[in-house]
């Protein structure tokens, strides 16, 4: 799972070296947490290019109540909220980190030594708005420690082929993300 992720300055900077055309009214508004339904900015399609837009995290959920923020990347394509989602708009969304929560309730932070993480996603439009949810898949050996799932991390090389290549979304899809470095507030002390 992934409940929030964080973008700073220099996440800022990377992301302008990516996109081809970055609109200019489209600069980080905020550098910090991102929380579900908050408004960020995720690369998706535009004319065959890679491009940046403003959208809001989350979709809304069944019969009006609350956000779906992930979808599971093993089963999205047979869920039919997600299906053509994934199929027709796909976006990546580009983090400094996210966080994750053990069962004790403490936080960690999850980073690349690169200092841009890319997350698979997928977007559709609600009452006019563009929304994105995350996709996610099992932990790998870096997370599994503290949470059983992790977002789907993209390579650099794969962002384009992940938005523009409609052939390589089940082989992108299956991936196992890179090890990440993992980060928390305090450290464990061990008396024996």
């Amino acid at each position: 799972m992934c409940g929030r992720y964080y973008v700073d300055d220099e996440t800022a900077r990377e992301i302008e070296k990516i996109v081809r055309e970055l609109d200019k009214k489209l600069q980080i508004e905020r550098a910090g947490d991102i929380r579900p339904s908050d408004a960020a900015l995720v690369l998706s399609q535009r004319e065959h290019h890679l491009t940046a837009k403003q959208m809001n995290w989350g979709f809304p959920g069944f019969q009006g109540k609350g956000l779906l923020i992930n979808a599971r990347a093993e089963g999205v394509l047979e869920k039919k909220t997600f299906r053509e989602s994934v199929l027709h708009r796909r976006c990546v969304i580009p983090a400094k980190g996210f966080y994750e929560w053990n069962q004790g309730k403490e936080k960690f932070s999850f980073e690349r030594e690169e200092p841009v993480l890319f997350m698979a996603g997928c977007f559709n439009q609600f009452q006019g708005q563009n929304r994105f949810v995350i996709l996610t898949t099992e932990a790998n050996a870096s997370v599994s420690m503290v949470h059983e799932r992790m977002p789907l991390v993209l390579e650099s090389k794969e962002i384009k082929d992940w938005v523009l290549d409609d052939d390589a979304v089940e082989f992108l899809l299956h991936k196992t993300p890179v090890s990440l470095n993992r980060k928390s507030d305090y450290e464990q002390i061990r008396l024996f």
